[in-house]
Order: C-alpha cells, then structure tokens, then sequence
C-alpha cells in the first residue's frame, strides 16, 4: 500500500551500537563537559548574586564561629534585605585592618574563586558582629559593664564566656553609610574599637560582602547563623542631631 511506503535513511537506520568504541567515548566526554560547564555556570551564578564561601582563620568570633569553621553569606544583604544590628557580616578590608599579603593566589585558587567555592583570594576580609547601625550612639560602658546603644543597655549572651563586653572605655556615634562592628570573642578581637586611625573605625557598608548565614563545614556544626535580634528588641532609634 502506498501509506505504508517510506524511505528510511542509512544514517537514520543506523545502530548506535555499530558506531564503535571511539563514538561511546565522545558521547561520554561530550556528556561530563555538558554537565561541568552547567555546574560551573550554576556556580558562577550563585556566587554572583546569593551566596559566597568563606573560611574562618581565626577566633575573633567564638564561640559564634570557631577557627576553621565554613561558612555561607548570603549576598543579597545588603542589598534586597537590610542590614540589622546584631547581623554577623563578612566585609572587604578596604582600611586595612589587617597586614598585607605576603602570599599571592595560585592558578588553582583564582579558579575556585571564580567558580564561587572560594572567595576572591587576592582580597582580605574580615567578619564581625553590627553593634551600631548608621545614627547609633554605641557606648562603653555602664556601672554594670553593659555596652549601650541609644542610652540603652543590652545583654549579650553571645559573647565568649569570661570576657566582658569591652576592657577599654568608648562612646561613637555611627556616620552615615558606616558601621560599628564587634566580635564575639572580645578579648581577642582586633575591631572597631582598635581603629580609631582609620576613619574612627567604622566600616563602610559598601564594603560589607553579605550577611553570614550558614556554617557548612565541620558538618558536626552545621546550622544557621544568629542575628539575635531579641538582644537588641528594645533598643531606641536613633536621635537625629
């Protein structure tokens, strides 16, 4: 019958399994560059715009973060998300906190970096709590031994067991567009408080990178990171002057 009349090609009939060995191993190549470049642009898209990996080298932060920790920051703060007192961030070391590098990046370690496992590894940071938000007035300290903000004083259970929540006397008000950070561990935390040479030692919100927000490595210490906001629930705004 005419219906049932077709001309099949020779390239259509053929058997895959008659291709031989070397057509099995470029569809096998072919497959994993596919999925490595998917992954990689994946990757390239998270750490661009929602989350970054960082490697915690000291204990500036315990016991919030302890040395070696990985964590997570979440990118879109600031940005879509505000900034909030009590926010542990990861920022740039635009004034130079820290000592120059000694060492410079390998091949290797700019490609993690570009692929968003690493961050950029010819840039130092740093993390640290928010104790001052823009127009805050942060002091030190009460008869208690409490920092205050606004006048009023907060409990922070957060801080390293045995250190007091400072060892030497300030009282800041935060500019605009700056912060007033803190670490945890404060008797070994080289912070706002050590950089009065450095524009007062506020860091500038453009240079926070995100809001650290997961600790993914030890994975017996895998979880979120806290904000507690409920430290500083009743803290006053801000008194403009």
């Amino acid at each position: 019958m005419e219906g049932t009349n077709r001309i099949v090609s020779a390239a259509s009939a053929e058997n895959p399994q008659s291709r031989g060995p070397l057509y099995k191993i470029w569809r096998f190549v072919r497959e994993i560059v596919i999925i490595i470049a998917i992954a990689l642009l994946l990757s390239f898209v998270i750490k661009t715009f929602f989350f970054r990996a960082y490697y915690i080298p000291s204990g500036s932060m315990e016991h919030t973060l302890e040395v070696d920790d990985r964590i997570f920051a979440n990118l879109m703060v600031p940005g879509p998300f505000e900034l909030e007192r009590g926010d542990v961030v990861v920022f740039r070391d635009d004034q130079q906190w820290l000592p120059p590098l000694t060492e410079y990046p390998t091949a290797f370690q700019n490609v993690l970096s570009f692929v968003g496992v690493l961050p950029a590894a010819d840039e130092q940071y740093l993390v640290k709590r928010i104790i001052g938000m823009p127009g805050d007035t942060v002091e030190c300290c009460t008869a208690e031994g409490a920092i205050t903000i606004n006048g009023e004083p907060i409990d922070e259970p957060y801080i390293y067991d045995g250190d007091s929540p400072s060892d030497m006397e300030f009282k800041v008000t935060v500019p605009e567009g700056k912060l007033w950070v803190m670490g945890d561990h404060r008797g070994a935390s080289a912070d706002s408080r050590f950089h009065a040479d450095r524009q007062g030692g506020f860091v500038d919100i453009e240079s926070v990178q995100g809001r650290a927000s997961v600790i993914s490595w030890p994975t017996s210490r895998w979880g979120t990171i806290d904000s507690h906001e409920e430290v500083f629930a009743n803290v006053p705004h801000a008194v403009a002057k």
